[in-house]
């Protein structure tokens, strides 16, 4: 029996909630088989980052050349990409594969820590959007990314088709979890515009929530839906992921990654 595979290149959290350990968490739920690259490794917990190693590009690009070598991918989602060297061999690397690609800009941890340097955010619109199934940027990085002020909904639409049309990407999901009322997001595939949208659940414990989310749109790629069929399959399982989400530590705690089997336990 051959697995559907997906591979997260990505940064390690020490607290388990974000990061690798939340994607390879994600792949498995889906009954996807998860690989890692890590590219930095943070001393973090529910409170904030205490620290940041970052991985050297030259070992990042050995990793990825070991599971090309051996392994095969169905699916490449990236997180924390932090230093222009580490999105550069990564898009390289990237550029060469014939797969679909979930690229989270992850810019900011949940407790407001910068996990990104300034110049980064040039290398990512050179080296990996225009390679990106689809980019799945906050309000607040749409907004950083697109130096736009997003209020609205329709300010979402407007959001998500720049960054198709300027940045190349083939898609782009636009999270509105920041806004008031429902939590609505906003995907545009490069043809047509379509809303998702759930009750939003009103928590502080959602530490992880984007690396979550990202990962199970690139597991439902994986396992050869459309984007729009994999969003559709991602939104009501990241939201049952924060209803149910962990109240441990003393800061943000986690998404429950299992939180979608409730109701077939009950």
């Amino acid at each position: 029996m051959k697995p559907f595979t997906a591979l997260t290149i990505a940064g390690s959290d020490s607290g388990g909630g974000a990061g690798i350990q939340a994607d390879l968490k994600t792949f498995e739920e889906w009954k996807v088989y998860g690989m890692s690259v890590l590219t930095s490794l943070t001393a973090q917990n529910t409170t904030g980052v205490q620290g940041v190693h970052h991985v050297p590009a030259s070992f990042i690009e050995t990793q990825l050349t070991a599971i090309e070598e051996d392994l095969p991918v169905d699916v490449i989602k990236t997180g924390m990409i932090a230093t222009r060297e580490t999105a550069q061999v990564v898009g390289t690397w990237i550029a060469r594969q014939n797969i679909p690609y979930v690229c989270d800009p992850v810019m900011v941890s949940t407790s407001g820590h910068p996990l990104m340097e300034e110049e980064t955010r040039a290398a990512l619109s050179e080296y990996l959007f225009p390679y990106a199934t689809v980019i799945t940027p906050n309000i607040p990085e749409a907004e950083t990314l697109l130096e736009m002020e997003i209020s609205t909904e329709r300010d979402m639409e407007e959001a998500a088709r720049r960054l198709v049309e300027e940045f190349g990407a083939g898609g782009a999901l636009v999270k509105g979890g920041h806004l008031d009322g429902e939590a609505v997001d906003v995907l545009y595939d490069g043809e047509e515009v379509r809303m998702y949208r759930e009750d939003k659940v009103l928590t502080e414990n959602t530490h992880g929530t984007g690396c979550t989310y990202a990962s199970a749109i690139a597991a439902n790629l994986a396992m050869k839906r459309t984007l729009s069929g994999a969003v559709e399959q991602a939104k009501p399982f990241i939201t049952e992921a924060i209803r149910y989400s962990f109240d441990i530590g003393s800061g943000n705690g986690p998404t429950n990654h299992w939180a979608h089997r409730k109701e077939r336990e009950q």
